[in-house]
Formats: C-alpha cells, structure tokens, sequence
C-alpha cells in the first residue's frame, strides 16, 4: 500500500514539474526545438484542458521497461473548442502516437504535431467532423440613421471582428513570410519589415533570433497596446456610444481589457476621468470621421510593452494614426501609420481586414488563466 502510495505520489510531482515548467503563452519554438523531431508512443494518462494551452498527459515506456511521464502541448482551449474538440475526445487509457518536437529545455515534453490512435484517428490537430457550421456575414456596410457606418453589428443582433489578414506589422509594399506569432521564416529579412534606426533593428533582430521568448505580453501579461491589439487571435469589438460621442474598444485577449477613443474634439491631454499625463499602454486616443473612415489618433504610449507581435521595438514618442473603414458587412480595413523618430528612420504604413463573426460573442480568454 504504502509503495503504491509512494509511486502515485512520484508520478504526481513528475506531472506538477512538467506543467509548471509551462511559462505563460509562447511561440512554439520558444519552447521547441524545430530542427530535433521527436516520436512518441504510450498511454493517455490525463487531458489537462486548460488556457494557454491543452495537454495530454501520457506514460511512455523508458528504460528498463519502466514508464516515464510526458506532456504533450497542443492549442488552448479555445481554439481546440472552435475545431469541433472537446476534453473527452481523447479517452484516457488510450493508447496514442505522438509526432512532434523536443523541448529545448530537455525536460518531457513534446510540441503535439500529430496525436494519433491505435485506431488511427487523428486527434486534436486539424478540425473534427462534428464542427458545427459557422455563420458567414454578407450585405452591405450596416448604418446608423444619420447615415454614418456602424462599427458593430446592426440593431439586435451580436458578433466581433476577428480573423485578421496579417498578426503582425509588415511595412507595405515589403513581402516578407513570417507565422501566427510574428516570427519570421528567414531571419535574413530583418531589413524589410520596417525602416528601423540601428539599435531598433539589432534589437528587433535579438528578438527574433530568441524566439519571441522574452515577449512581456506572454511573460507577464502587459497589454497588447497599439496595433497588437488588432492582430490577436481572441478578436475585439467596437461598442459606439453616439450620445457621449465615444467608441469603446473591448479587446478578447490579453485581460478583457477595454479602452476608449474618444470623437468630442478633445485634445490628447489626460482624459476626464484621470491618468494624468502620464503615457500609457494604450495611449491617448482622439478620432474623427473622414467620410466612411474612422481616423483615430493616438500617442502618449510608454514603452513596458511590446505594440507588435513580432517584436518591433517602440518609444514614447509613438505616435499612430489609424484607420478604420467599412466596406461591407463582413469586411473591415485596417491602415496604421506608424511615426515613431525615436526607432524608425521615418513615417510607415501598414494595413490588413477583419472580418466580422455574426452572431457570436468574443472567446473568453484571460492571461491570468495562464500557468505559472
């Protein structure tokens, strides 16, 4: 009794160290090596279903026969949900086949390529076939009676804007491959994502080259100011309040965090309710309508956060001008200028769509749900 009590309590600290070595949201090669493939067989043990990302716990056989504990990491929650997967898709005592990478850290943990049965059914990667369909929006722009383009859904209905075009700043013109995170496939195209002063390019390259693994968003949940933002998974709504002549920006990453752009003509000085002078994650946003664009202005940014996926680097005199435009119902366009002497050797401009999502609310995502 008591060795079975001793080896469940062995097999529980192995899993605790496995889990807790989990540092918040990461790239995957942050955390995986991509140039060691790796190949798993054993038994599901336990399915932590869990933000920022779901595991599978399995048992592998090691040496002399005896069963090592492994993690295995696959996508959030939420984006494993909008696929058609859920917590019991994976039954444990299932035997399964992992393909995927080796952690750098060389503790037991695999990134989760593919998961495969012994009956040969491949599981959480890719979509189940029971995906519900999804509402795809279409029409013309939504108005307000004034004639002026509405930026959220039209009387009585719900939805956000999500599926961004581009996750992380690109100067037009340029044609440069990176992932969902920002991290670019060939290093050498450093120089033309943006035109960055020196240091802001060794920086920017530093970053790069580390993974994105020093990221302040993932590491300690600092907000996605500036045009991160608008390059998240989790979407963002835009709630307009015509009376009190503001549009609120309630965002579905980072900590529910929301924000105001305020369309009375108020100059960029503290707002009424109080943050002084001081700069912000977010800045200090005034707007104004341009026909059917939004145009919104906003400086008065500090520089604890990073205001794109990638890594760019900012300063204090970050100072967007942004665009918002309409031009149906799905579809919304997106264009920023960037004017920051600070890092960048001058002005630049970069643009990507949303598309609305009709008739659902944002995922709910909370950094603070991430693991230690």
């Amino acid at each position: 009794m008591r060795r079975t009590a001793i080896g469940l309590l062995t097999v529980c600290i192995a899993m605790l160290l496995i889990l807790t070595s989990v540092s918040a949201q990461h790239t995957v090669a942050a955390k995986f090596d991509l140039t060691k493939p790796l190949t798993l067989k054993g038994t599901v043990t336990q399915i932590d279903w869990a933000n920022p990302y779901v595991h599978v716990v399995m048992k592998v056989p090691g040496a002399n026969g005896r069963l090592v504990v492994w993690a295995v990491e696959l996508e959030s929650t939420i984006i494993l949900a909008k696929n058609g997967w859920n917590k019991t898709s994976l039954p444990l005592g299932e035997t399964i086949t992992v393909q995927g990478f080796a952690a750098r850290d060389g503790s037991n943990q695999i990134s989760g390529r593919s998961v495969v049965t012994s009956a040969g059914k491949n599981v959480y990667v890719g979509t189940n076939g029971t995906v519900p369909p999804r509402a795809v929006a279409s029409g013309p722009v939504p108005r307000w009676p004034n004639g002026q383009p509405r930026l959220g859904p039209p009387p009585g209905q719900t939805g956000y804007w999500g599926n961004p075009s581009r996750t992380s700043l690109l100067q037009d013109g340029a044609t440069v491959e990176m992932d969902a995170y920002g991290l670019l496939k060939n290093i050498a195209d450093v120089d033309k994502v943006a035109p960055m002063q020196k240091w802001a390019r060794d920086l920017y390259e530093l970053r790069q080259r580390n993974f994105l693994k020093d990221d302040p968003m993932y590491l300690t949940c600092k907000p996605p100011g500036g045009p991160r933002q608008f390059e998240q998974i989790y979407g963002f709504q835009l709630v307009e309040d015509p009376t009190f002549h503001r549009i609120f920006v309630l965002l579905g990453g980072g900590n529910r965090n929301e924000r105001i752009i305020y369309t009375d003509g108020r100059f960029q000085v503290g707002q009424i309710q109080g943050d002084a002078d001081n700069p912000l994650y977010y800045g200090r946003a005034a707007a104004f309508w341009a026909g059917d664009t939004l145009v919104e202005d906003v400086k008065g940014f500090n520089e604890k956060f990073w205001f794109d996926n990638g890594g760019l680097p900012h300063t204090e005199q970050l100072h967007l001008i942004e665009r918002f435009t309409r031009t149906d119902m799905k579809t919304m366009k997106y264009e920023v200028t960037i004017d920051d002497p600070g890092a960048y050797t001058k002005m630049w401009t970069s643009s990507w769509t949303f598309e609305w999502i009709p008739g659902e609310e944002m995922p709910y995502y909370l950094c603070q749900d991430n693991r230690p």
